[in-house]
């Protein structure tokens, strides 16, 4: 393992010690050592870690029985930069910039050393270089959302010419899958449902039948759809290579970039289930 400079042996990092809600449990603690890396990982330094509904659900306890051991730093999403590789890690070297979902199966033990923290490790092959186009916080939105979003349309057998219904378009899964059904699939029709002043949002990413939920009941349309896809509360894993090309877009919400110091008010913001697309924390910006 090579390092160009001496890494701190602690670091800041949120943690939870016991299940519950993330107002109550979550702990900003100040001495945690900084994770070892396996000869197959990198260390990163993060700039931007995005949160996911799974992060507070995993929090409260929801998923104990496959759980890895308190206590956790939560945090699944993340964009930084390499600082330290592992032996037999040849796709990145320090001072990349990368961003990637840190965890290969979301529910069957995430690791217990996420990425809501100064410095985290991860295998080199879930992380891929960071798109250029990008900022730290915007591809710090992508990973799971998007993952999800592919692994959903990927197991409807979703393909070009097919119609989608997408509930719960303003989301950050939704939003993904908006722009990927119609970007990269080839959709011939997709409507989504959001509340009334979210519906531009929808049209600007494709979507070509925008639907208030306040005011019309989606099953209700005239139209039948190939594919319905709730994107409301799921999390799965999928693929990168639109993000690079520019065809998909993460979409943050205006009020949803906090700093590190912010993390609990930004899982209180996250945990209305309002958000529009993405909340992220910049650590290390």
């Amino acid at each position: 393992m090579t390092s160009t400079a001496t890494l701190p042996t602690k670091m800041k990092a949120w943690t939870y010690a016991e299940y519950g809600k993330s107002s109550e449990v979550l702990k900003l603690e100040t001495d945690v050592d900084t994770p070892q890396i396996k000869d197959d990982q990198v260390l990163v330094k993060v700039a931007a870690a995005g949160i996911n509904p799974i992060d507070f659900k995993r929090m409260a306890g929801m998923f104990k029985v496959m759980d890895s051991p308190l206590p956790i730093i939560p945090g699944y999403d993340v964009a930084g930069v390499v600082v330290k590789v592992g032996s037999q890690v040849r796709k990145f070297k320090e001072g990349d910039e990368v961003y990637g979902d840190i965890n290969e199966k979301a529910l069957d033990h995430p690791t217990q050393f996420g990425t809501i923290a100064e410095y985290t490790a991860a295998a080199e092959k879930l992380l891929a270089l960071k798109p250029k186009n990008l900022s730290f916080i915007e591809s710090a939105g992508l990973p799971l959302a998007m993952e999800t979003a592919y692994e959903g349309l990927e197991r409807c057998h979703f393909s070009a010419g097919k119609s989608l219904l997408v509930l719960g378009g303003a989301g950050g899964v939704g939003t993904m899958i908006i722009q990927i059904a119609k970007q990269v699939y080839g959709a011939s029709k997709i409507a989504a449902t959001s509340s009334t002043g979210k519906l531009e949002l929808l049209k600007s990413l494709g979507a070509d039948l925008p639907i208030d939920y306040t005011k019309q009941n989606f099953e209700d349309l005239p139209e039948k759809f190939d594919v319905v896809y709730d994107a409301v509360g799921q999390c799965e894993r999928g693929g990168e290579g639109s993000a690079r090309s520019g065809k998909v877009k993460p979409i943050i919400d205006p009020k949803g970039i906090f700093s590190f110091a912010q993390t609990p008010q930004a899982f209180a913001y996250l945990e209305t289930g309002r958000v529009v697309g993405k909340v992220v924390i910049a650590i290390n910006p």
